[in-house]
């Protein structure tokens, strides 16, 4: 019971701080606002509110949750990934869907398609690289783990592979610089379609895992074992790589490609509430969503120009998974 209700006091306390950080960040830019001003505009908005209220409604609010969102949503789905391959050191772009995505988007940007085109493009190449992924595996008769890892870096490759010829393909002095900073990501070019775009499958598939994540439990032992235990681990880590495939896909389509954020997050939330996926999906997602705003307002206020989210994640997380790595090396003496 005490170990239940240390629990919901660390859940309310993230909530409460992922909160205080939205709201913190709403008077964060080249364009200050007090926080008074914030509380303000949150509470009396009106289409006559000024400037402060276009700024505030137009232009972070919809930035800060698509960060919020992204961060959580990548969270989430490292955390699970890295359950159900046994596996600490796998992230989103195990499995393929990042790259496919990444190719959707930059052939999009290619064409020249309108955002709706363009993210239905980075939606679909997602996809179907899961798609692919599993009829690698079919094609060797097996469907376990391992060769689903395989397969999913196998697709990675020729993927990027796929956007680097579409790099080399595009024009220099327009649509390559917009491809190499899309790929980068950002949440610049952030509206309030882009929010529901990114918000109605995040819900749906944050929703499926935080309902199977009891049984990712079971997911994370040997597969005899989980067979053992009445689960049908085929149908069951489809549902949830396809749950983990609309989340990066959906993230993806709306910012770029993100790295390290689905690598690190989860170890962090192990620390906070250990291997119990019942606990560890709802702090993942949480301190993803943290993490992000965090990262995207050091991108929006550190220099006159705005720095690429990729750019941060990796400084940032980097060494911070070094610190992770040694610290869990300690423990495991101790």
């Amino acid at each position: 019971m005490q170990s239940s209700k240390a629990f919901i006091t660390r859940q309310l306390a993230l909530v409460i701080a992922v909160l205080a950080l939205g709201v913190g960040s709403l008077s964060l830019g080249h364009y200050p606002l007090p926080l008074s001003e914030v509380f303000h505009q949150l509470t009396h908005y009106s289409q006559s509110s000024g400037i402060a209220g276009q700024v505030i409604w137009s232009v972070r609010l919809p930035r800060i949750l698509m960060a919020l969102l992204a961060g959580g949503a990548l969270g989430l789905c490292g955390a699970t990934l890295q359950g159900v391959f046994h596996n600490p050191l796998v992230d989103p772009h195990i499995i393929g869907v990042t790259s496919g995505s990444a190719f959707g988007g930059t052939l999009a940007i290619l064409l020249g398609l309108d955002p709706l085109l363009m993210m239905g493009s980075t939606f679909f190449f997602g996809l179907s690289a899961l798609i692919l992924v599993y009829a690698i595996a079919a094609l060797q008769g097996r469907e376990n783990a391992l060769v689903l890892i395989l397969s999913g870096i196998i697709l990675s490759g020729f993927f990027a592979a796929l956007v680097s010829l579409i790099q080399y393909q595009a024009d220099t002095e327009e649509v390559l610089p917009n491809i190499v900073f899309w790929l980068l990501g950002s949440f610049a070019t952030a509206n309030w379609h882009k929010v529901w775009m990114l918000a109605i499958p995040v819900s749906i598939a944050a929703a499926i895992l935080f309902q199977l994540r009891w049984r990712i439990n079971l997911l994370s032992l040997s597969d005899k074992d989980a067979r053992a235990q009445g689960v049908s681990v085929v149908t069951l880590r489809r549902c949830v790589l396809f749950c983990c495939a609309l989340l990066v896909a959906a993230q993806v389509a709306v910012s770029g490609s993100i790295a390290w954020v689905g690598l690190v997050i989860p170890h962090l939330a192990r620390l906070l509430v250990g291997v119990d996926h019942r606990r560890l999906l709802p702090t993942a997602f949480l301190l993803g969503g943290g993490f992000m705003i965090i990262v995207d307002d050091i991108a929006r206020t550190l220099m006159q120009a705005e720095i690429p989210i990729g750019i941060i994640t990796a400084l940032v997380g980097a060494p911070l998974f070094t610190v992770l790595l040694i610290h869990s090396s300690r423990r495991r003496r101790r």
